[in-house]
């Protein structure tokens, strides 16, 4: 009986061994085997002896369990933010300072095709040297005082279109791009200020005149509406007319209440002349 429980024990031992030895190759490969994508996140898995890189299979965020000698690579697909200085030249070769900011973000669906093409890193491979193209060339067409005028929105809006269809042919997304300062060298700068305070002044000016040149027109109209009116009536009155308005107006005063004084004028159609108190 003695024997049997000894050699027990010595049997059960090489199994402990190997659970211990598989335990300690779990806790190991714990972080490859589970692995959680965060909010925020998408994953595209590599599967080394499985056909490579799954483009068009994309996890989305939560707990997943995968092989150890796969590899799951993640990326964030949210907006973000980036800004970027640079210095471009002018239509008349001024050398311009120009602060950017821009919005962006890996197509969502896409990501297995991006990591395959560009990978990680595609803000400074792909979205910076773009936006930069895209700035000096649209820049290069245009003024320096252009930049500071209405044409500002529009120059903005062409970098945007052009850096927008340039990104999206590796998978990826820019949807603003903003111009933040342009820097000139002082005595430009003030060239340019004083130019256009000149051309607001001179607009200013010729909405002026241009008042004025209204509102002498619309004296002439009032007097010539005026001369024409005092002919019509000038017509239209007669020695009959003025008779009996005038005894009428006489009779008027007559029957008033106040005290008065009444002269007849002299001639036939004289008419009584009332003086009051």
């Amino acid at each position: 009986m003695s024997n049997v429980q000894r050699q027990t024990p010595n049997k059960l031992l090489p199994f402990g061994i190997i659970f211990f030895i598989a335990l300690i190759a779990i806790i190991a490969l714990s972080n490859s085997l589970f692995l959680t994508i965060n909010p925020g996140e998408r994953g595209v898995l590599f599967k080394r002896f499985g056909g490579g890189l799954e483009m068009d299979n994309i996890y989305k965020q939560g707990f997943h369990v995968i092989a150890p000698w796969n590899k799951m690579f993640r990326y964030d697909v949210r907006t973000n933010e980036a800004f970027e200085k640079m210095q471009v030249l002018s239509k008349n070769g001024l050398n311009i300072g120009v602060e950017l900011s821009f919005r962006y973000q890996p197509e969502e669906e896409k990501i297995g095709y991006l990591h395959n093409e560009v990978g990680g890193q595609y803000l400074n491979r792909i979205i910076i040297p773009e936006i930069r193209a895209a700035t000096r060339e649209i820049i290069g067409k245009y003024l320096p005082e252009e930049l500071y005028s209405s044409k500002r929105e529009s120059i903005q809006t062409e970098i945007f279109e052009r850096t927008r269809d340039a990104v999206a042919k590796k998978n990826l997304i820019v949807d603003a791009v903003l111009i933040r300062d342009i820097g000139l060298p002082d005595k430009v700068k003030g060239a340019i200020e004083e130019k256009l305070e000149a051309e607001q002044a001179a607009l200013k000016f010729e909405f002026i005149l241009q008042q004025e040149k209204q509102e002498a027109e619309r004296k002439v109209i009032e007097a010539q509406a005026k001369a024409d009116a005092n002919r019509l009536l000038n017509a239209s009155l007669t020695d009959k007319i003025l008779q009996d308005k005038g005894i009428e107006a006489t009779l008027e005063l007559a029957n008033s209440p106040n005290s008065k004084v009444i002269i007849v004028g002299s001639g036939e159609q004289g008419l009584p002349l009332i003086l009051g108190n």
